[in-house]
């Protein structure tokens, strides 16, 4: 069965851009999510609406920590990512610049995730980031099929991954496993390694997200209402086929 939850408390911010968003909102502790364009993207967001009573989409497909402004002056973030540039390829937990989600032609809906952790709780959540960073944890796209899996089957939910690795983690699992350690738990009666970011979207722990809104940036459409739209433009097609 889906998911039942009470409503999160959601702060819309409208009218600017991301990097003007991240300046504002970001802060040491604090969870990001985003949403994008790739087919992974798509993938991931239509897979969670078996979270969703009504089948919607997610808008939601990635998730990561961010660490606070540092000597170079940028913010960043720690999280867990697969990341292929120019003879280099970044697979697994790993620092990067939040100029990365600047692109609003990539990432077309972001938000931040506000806990109210101390100086103290967030330090917790960063060194542990930063181990793992350290350590090299791997991203698994194997352990992300099986928490996708295991959406279709929720009674899985509770129960180790059947597809999980030693040393490795995928971007969502990763901010769950972090926020443990302060003894949070975002997802109540989901492990580690089956959180998605819809998950951590909804979670019941008290905090304030903040969602920037944009009229041009189109509402992830539920599977019924992309049929239809297909389904409209063939009827368009097949009478101007029949008009000829």
């Amino acid at each position: 069965m889906p998911t039942t939850h009470l409503p999160p408390t959601i702060i819309l911010v409208p009218n600017l851009s991301n990097r003007e968003f991240l300046d504002r909102y970001a802060r040491p502790g604090c969870v990001g999510l985003s949403g994008g364009v790739t087919l992974v993207d798509r993938a991931i967001c239509r897979a969670e609406r078996h979270l969703d009573e009504q089948g919607r989409w997610s808008e939601w497909s990635h998730a990561f920590v961010f660490q606070g402004r540092r000597a170079d002056g940028h913010h960043w973030v720690i999280e867990s990512d697969l990341q292929i540039q120019r003879k280099h390829i970044q697979l697994g937990v790993q620092e990067n610049r939040v100029t990365k989600y600047h692109d609003e032609k990539l990432y077309t809906t972001l938000a931040v995730l506000d806990f109210g952790l101390t100086e103290a709780q967030a330090g917790i959540v960063l060194r542990a980031g930063l181990d793992l960073v350290a350590n090299r944890t791997r991203y698994s796209l194997r352990e992300l099929l099986g928490t996708l899996l295991a959406l279709r089957r929720p009674v899985l939910r509770g129960e180790e991954n059947l597809l999980a690795r030693e040393s490795s983690v995928f971007c969502s699992a990763l901010v769950q496993y972090l926020f443990r350690k302060t003894g949070l738990d975002l997802t109540p009666g989901v492990t580690d390694k089956h959180t998605t970011p819809e998950d951590l979207a909804r979670t019941p722990v008290p905090h304030l997200t903040y969602q920037l809104q944009r009229e041009w940036g189109a509402r992830v459409k539920t599977g019924a209402e992309r049929a239809a739209k297909i389904k409209a433009r063939l009827q368009k097609v097949k009478k101007r086929i029949v008009g000829r």
